[in-house]
């Protein structure tokens, strides 16, 4: 009954919207960038003091993507071809800054300083050589950066708690963290939903945030992001405007975004979009409507998973969109990870060229050009 109800909702949700004959596939994959689980010795620290980091996945693998997980993910996205001769591509959303720890400790937690995530890498001892194979992938057309964010980080509710020693949040802090999640539900331990609101006044610091972050992305990569997705799909309509002014044609998400209001209830509010979609500044929405998600969920046959779903998508005359997070990739704290995930991935391009000799491997950008056109 269960997956009658999903296939159902499935073919609802690709019903509206933009339509084309063409086989598209994009394959969005969040959080590269933005720190996580420093390493395995910090994962075994926080386990021995019974801080259950082990319980969500995030904390299990994901941190930033090493020299090897780049090239590893690399061999495989080059592993085939579409119609065009094209290798499969990663569209990768990108946290264009971190926290500065160092410089936060020595205002007392008084003020907040971040720097950009390429000096980061810098401090990880295997990730010195990472970003010039970021800019390699990007020359090969195979790993095409767009923006997530300046930080994965509520940095008001943050800097909150920092001062108030609230939780294991200096704990997480001393070690290089600022979430120490044990599930994806909001606890004192979580910061990861950058632009939730507690209170309208916060909409001023976000929209510096947004401009801020879109600028580093241009100083960064040379070029302006034209696609968004919200850290953890979360965000008010009130900035839309601020990021079409900043370049921003189109929002990545899921079919629902989930906007913070600041009312009593501070509850989140669940707006559907689908494919082509149009708000009143003439952005674009983009739905994901399929799924590689091995470090999360179990799947003895992902291969016929993301299938099954692209199949629903083209029947309905739609791209492809799937979902694979940064974690999926990442062997840096458990090699075995990225290892069979990647193997797993691998079969899951293979399956798609072999059933569909005319598919097209785009990123999110350039799908959305093909969209306004």
């Amino acid at each position: 009954m269960s997956n009658w109800v999903e296939h159902v909702k499935y073919n609802l949700a690709n019903i509206p919207g933009w339509r084309t004959n063409r086989k598209i596939v994009v394959i969005e994959s969040d959080d590269w960038g933005s720190i996580r689980m420093p390493s395995k010795k910090t994962y075994d620290t926080l386990i021995k003091l019974g801080i259950r980091v082990d319980e969500l996945s995030y904390n299990k693998y994901d941190t930033l993507a090493s020299e090897s997980d780049l090239s590893a993910l690399f061999d495989v996205l080059c592993s085939v071809k579409d119609k065009n001769g094209n290798h499969a591509k990663l569209t990768a959303n990108t946290i264009v800054a971190n926290p500065d720890f160092e410089k936060i400790r020595d205002s007392g937690y008084l003020s907040y300083h971040y720097e950009p995530f390429v000096e980061t890498l810098k401090k990880y001892p295997k990730h010195t050589g990472s970003f010039e194979l970021w800019k390699q992938g990007m020359e090969a057309k195979i790993f095409q950066p767009q923006f997530h964010g300046r930080e994965h980080l509520n940095v008001i509710r943050w800097m909150k708690a920092l001062q108030n020693n609230v939780g294991h949040v200096r704990l997480a802090f001393d070690l290089g963290m600022f979430d120490l999640s044990t599930g994806l539900g909001r606890t004192e331990n979580s910061f990861m939903e950058a632009l939730d609101l507690d209170d309208i006044t916060e909409l001023d610091f976000q929209k510096k945030y947004i401009s801020e972050g879109l600028q580093m992305f241009e100083d960064i990569f040379g070029f302006r992001s034209s696609t968004f997705i919200a850290p953890c799909y979360i965000w008010s309509n009130e900035l839309n405007e601020t990021l079409f002014q900043n370049g921003v044609k189109a929002f990545q998400g899921s079919w629902y975004q989930f906007e913070p209001t600041v009312n009593k209830q501070k509850k989140l509010v669940k707006r559907f979009h689908y494919i082509g979609q149009k708000n009143k500044f003439g952005q674009y929405y983009l739905a994901r409507n399929a799924v590689f998600e091995p470090s999360e969920i179990k799947n003895d046959n992902w291969s016929k998973e993301v299938i099954s779903k692209l199949d629903m998508a083209f029947r309905n005359k739609k791209p492809g969109i799937i979902q694979s997070h940064r974690l999926n990739f990442i062997g840096y704290i458990d090699q075995n990870n990225s290892k069979k995930n990647l193997e797993s991935f691998a079969s899951v391009l293979k399956s798609i060229v072999k059933k569909w000799p005319d598919v097209e491997f785009f990123s999110s950008d350039e799908l959305v050009d093909v969209i306004s056109k």
